[in-house]
């Protein structure tokens, strides 16, 4: 077993540690909400995988931004098949372990990889451009400041780190296979690598070419590998979060709110449809106050935000220069989750609700209280601004949904903490008192009588 070898087996085994570790916390953080059931049809949960998660519908509103990042997708998407013969040629010690069993079909892959990275690297410059240089409205909000344009910007210098690896192995072993066509199966004609590789690195001698080599092929895996633990903390993880978030979203009309049964059953029992309500010993909370009131399906939908802004841009309230903003909402809640995430792994007892702590001594979930909510970061402006025309929702590549968050924190910020808009409050006391939003002195039902 080789030098090489022994360090790729160590680099493979620390990042597959390091990134269940990293993964595993994402899951979890995700678990910290409710159960959620909105996705009862798996005929459409897999439509919802196939049509916008593979096959991107929702972003060809916008032609020129969804060919340019079509080119970045699918040139992931066949990369991965290169990097399943790195892995396999690290493990093993070998070199291009496929060429030999697939011929001319392994010259086509990889041609088709290059005139892909080709393309990717052309949309990725273009996406540097539109978000330094170009100042696009909808990166230039107050919430995209500090790091989330560092993070967009140091993947896209990754994504340029990629293909240059993958141009440097290639157009080295291009040469590489006339020099010792022993250790270095042919490829085929490569599209690219084939002119760039004597453009590049002709007249370098064998020890230089197999330097430039390595250096391409552990440049391409190395920068994977950076990726895949760099995701848990970027807004780029809907790489991966993106297929199970369109499976499991909500197949119910996008206008539609869920129901509350306690205010059914109340409402029914005043009208004569149900048994008499017994009174509560506690007054209930309704609505959302920290994501623990959330289902996990909004903190998946948190987590696959990629930040691109669609929805900011289409938001009437946003437009009309109005606080809300639909991602920042989406950011917040990450944001939060990740603040309580931190200090439920600290297992600090000051973090324990008295009031729920018997029977569960220990840190959880249920029982945490830091004195902190989704108020803290989301403010009661940016709620009362939502018309509610799901134009977010509607806008968002893969389904997310920011108008439940805010319409649940509504809810309990109206029914639980008993506030509101002043404007709005003689409206919900006139709807309880007499059944109407308009303050009459006659009940709503009183002309049955006439």
């Amino acid at each position: 077993m080789s030098v090489q070898q022994i360090f790729f087996l160590l680099v493979l085994f620390g990042v597959s540690i390091l990134g269940f570790k990293l993964y595993g916390r994402i899951y979890r953080n995700i678990r910290l909400a409710r159960k959620y059931q909105g996705a009862p049809d798996r005929s459409k949960r897999w439509r919802n995988v196939l049509l916008v998660a593979f096959g991107q519908r929702k972003m060809f509103k916008n032609l020129i931004p969804a060919f340019l990042h079509l080119f970045i997708y699918i040139a992931f998407l066949f990369t991965q098949i290169e990097l399943i013969e790195i892995l396999i040629d690290g493990i093993f010690g070998v070199h291009r372990f496929f060429a030999s069993y697939l011929g001319l079909f392994y010259t086509l892959i990889i041609n088709v990889i290059e005139v892909l990275s080709l393309l990717a690297l052309v949309g990725t410059v273009i996406f540097l451009w539109r978000r330094n240089l170009l100042h696009v409205s909808r990166f230039e909000n107050p919430e995209m400041t500090g790091w989330p344009k560092r993070d967009a910007n140091l993947i896209l210098l990754g994504e340029i780190l990629l293909i240059t690896g993958i141009f440097t192995m290639n157009g080295a072993d291009a040469l590489l296979q006339n020099i010792d066509p022993q250790h270095y199966p042919d490829t085929g004609n490569l599209v690219i690598s084939a002119g760039l590789g004597p453009l590049l690195f002709s007249g370098f001698d064998q020890s230089t070419l197999v330097f430039l080599e390595r250096t391409g092929w552990w440049l391409h895996i190395l920068v994977v590998f950076g990726f895949l633990l760099y995701l848990p903390v970027s807004k780029h993880l809907h790489i991966l979060l993106a297929f199970p978030n369109t499976y499991f979203a909500r197949q119910h009309s996008n206008g539609k709110m869920n129901n509350m049964p306690e205010i059914m059953q109340e409402v029914k029992s005043m009208l004569g449809m149900g048994d008499p309500v017994e009174s509560a010993t506690e007054i209930p909370e309704f609505g959302v106050s920290d994501i623990r009131d959330l289902t996990w399906k909004n903190l998946l939908d948190a987590y696959t935000c990629t930040e691109c802004g669609r929805c900011t841009a289409v938001c009437p309230a946003n437009l009309t220069g109005k606080k809300l903003s639909p991602r920042k909402i989406m950011m917040d809640v990450r944001d939060r989750v990740e603040e309580v995430s931190e200090k439920l792994r600290s297992a600090d007892p000051k973090w324990i609700d008295e009031t729920k702590k018997e029977g569960h001594p220990d840190l959880k979930i249920h029982n945490f209280n830091d004195g902190k909510s989704l108020f803290e970061y989301i403010s009661k402006e940016e709620l009362h601004a939502c018309t509610t025309c799901n134009a977010c929702v509607e806008a968002c590549p893969v389904l997310i949904n920011p108008l439940e968050i805010i319409l649940e924190m509504r809810r309990y910020e109206i029914l639980t903490q008993g506030s509101g808009p002043q404007d709005w409050l003689p409206m919900f006391t006139s709807l309880e008192n007499s059944g109407s939003v308009w303050q009459v002195n006659t009940e709503r039902d009183a002309w049955i009588d006439r």
